[in-house]
């Protein structure tokens, strides 16, 4: 009667080892995985860090060291591998900047992960440990955080140089930081203001000249030239400027429709039909007051022709077109215009005003630009017009300059300031380290764990640095012992420095979200025990 049931609970027994089994080695495959995501970008992280040049599909070189943009463009097939780059793109979307940082924190844990996996401990068990000490974590954050004014603009910018020191074009933050503190501030209410939308911010890359002569302009900027080739004006003072979506082209028949034409007389009739047709659009146009006119692009037929741009010529009307669809939006919260969908629609509350229009000619390219300035009840919009030798140095210019606008928009949703180099995590690292000695059990196992992965990253801004990073983490240690919270890695002269006194801070917000969302991935990657592809 008895050795039945002793048979049943060992099968039962041998199952559950081999379940075990699997869900470790499914654990042990996602954890190495999403290592190397982590790995593939740790030697980016700092302002000496290495940059990645990254070769696309139709030949297109990238050269970058911003996080996002490089698993953004990572082939990448383990679903596991593919929630860190989804990982990074939340930190960039949260924060803007730490793209490289919350990657490098994440690996980490998932490197401690392994080694109490292997010594026997629950997941679950390590999962809800990790978030305890990420939210103790924040709580330390917030204590060695300092409060900062947006009108103080010397901490803004101290934040923003801090932020392009670690890019491609950190010798020209003197001139970049300024502009995108200037942008950001310049659409909102510094005092009211809790968050920002950066569309509101248009960058215009134009290549010719340097870095240096990237300006802001408040006003607006169109990526294209004025049409002059009736003789039409390119410079208009007091400017009357009208959006419209019709076309000031000849009508046509339908997709399916033909017209035959076999008479020279009927030929003429229809030319000399559509020459009064669009001289009489063009005069209505002029009617209204209009001197500036911004012209959609259309699909279906030419949006202008050859005829209409001689009337309009002809009636000092200076005229852009081909403007894209997705522009429409920021041009008429810009010139506080509304589009005019026909003819008949016209009417002065549908024009905007502007002090100058006038074509632009690039210094050291043969491309212009049309600039509006001194508009009339402007809406809360700037435009950048980003400059640049070549296409490859603007593009890696632009994703920047975006980064340096987060960090304004982070001061804004949270208006604390906290140091860098390293400094925030070592000190995290040493208060969870006591802490943890609260905790009972294994909870205090894994909250030293959690301590020590935070210090891969002033290891690894040494590490990228060329400094030894051993030594180095343990003067840093030592430092942060005797109470010097904000002493962080300087990898200007390889030494432990006040990184206030050094003017090396960042927005809290920026360390808090990096420690959350990268606890909260892990803890999701630690729960996975099988992996069951579906076809």
């Amino acid at each position: 009667i008895i050795i039945a049931p002793l048979q049943t609970f060992g099968k039962m027994q041998g199952e559950t080892q081999k379940n075990n089994s699997k869900a470790n080695d499914v654990r042990l495959s996602n954890i190495v995985a999403a290592k190397s995501v982590a790995d593939a970008v740790r030697t980016s992280l700092g302002p000496r860090g290495m940059d990645k040049m990254i070769q696309k599909g139709d030949g297109e070189v990238l050269i970058t060291n911003d996080g996002a943009t490089i698993l953004s463009q990572l082939q990448v097939f383990h679903p596991t591998a593919q929630m860190l780059v989804q990982l990074s793109k939340s930190q960039d979307i949260e924060a803007g900047d730490g793209t490289t940082g919350i990657c490098v924190i994440a690996g980490a844990l998932l490197n401690a992960c392994s080694e109490l996996l292997s010594k026997g401990i629950h997941p679950t068990m390590i999962a809800e440990a990790f978030k305890l000490s990420a939210r103790k974590a924040q709580e330390i954050l917030i204590s060695v955080a300092k409060p900062v004014d947006l009108a103080d603009r010397n901490s803004v910018l101290d934040a923003v140089n801090t932020c392009l020191s670690s890019k491609v074009v950190h010798s020209h933050s003197d001139v970049l930081a300024p502009i995108a503190v200037d942008a950001v501030l310049g659409v909102i209410d510094p005092a009211t203001a809790v968050n920002v939308d950066l569309n509101d911010v248009r960058i215009v890359k134009q290549v010719g000249g340097t870095m240096d002569d990237t300006e802001l302009v408040r006003g607006l900027v169109l990526e294209r030239s004025a049409k002059n080739a009736g003789g039409g004006p390119v410079k208009v003072e007091n400017a009357k400027i009208a959006l419209i979506q019709f076309c000031l082209s000849a009508p046509k028949t339908d997709m399916e429709n033909n017209v035959v034409v076999s008479d020279y007389a009927a030929m003429d009739r229809i030319l000399r039909e559509e020459r009064k047709y669009i001289l009489n659009q063009c005069k209505k146009i002029k009617k209204w007051g209009c001197n500036v006119l911004l012209i959609q692009k259309s699909i279906l037929r030419d949006a202008y022709n050859d005829l209409s741009l001689h009337f309009l010529a002809k009636l000092d009307i200076m005229v852009v077109t081909d403007i894209e669809r997705n522009d429409v939006d920021f041009i008429c919260r810009t010139l506080n215009v509304q589009p005019i969908a026909h003819i008949d629609h016209f009417s002065p509350e549908k024009m905007g005003s502007a002090g100058l229009a006038q074509e632009v000619t690039i210094a050291g390219s043969s491309s212009k630009v049309v600039k509006f300035t001194d508009i009339v009840n402007m809406g809360p919009t700037i435009t950048i017009l980003m400059r640049g030798s070549n296409r490859m140095v603007l593009d890696e210019a632009d994703r920047s300059i975006h980064d340096a606008l987060c960090v304004v928009r982070s001061l804004v949703k949270k208006r604390f300031l906290i140091g860098g180099g390293g400094a925030p995590e070592a000190e995290c690292a040493l208060r969870l380290t006591q802490w943890a000695k609260t905790l009972p059990g294994v909870q205090s196992y894994c909250a030293r764990a959690f301590a020590e992965a935070l210090e891969i990253i002033p290891y690894t801004l040494a590490e990228n640095a060329g400094i030894n990073p051993i030594a180095m983490v343990t003067e840093l240690r030592n430092r942060h012992n005797q109470g010097d919270f904000a002493g962080g890695i300087n990898v200007r002269n390889g030494t432990i420095s006040d990184m206030w006194a050094e003017k090396i801070v960042q927005p809290l917000l920026v360390n808090t979200s990096e420690i959350q969302l990268a606890t909260e991935c892990v803890g999701m990657i630690l729960k996975i025990d099988d992996l069951i592809p579906v076809r």
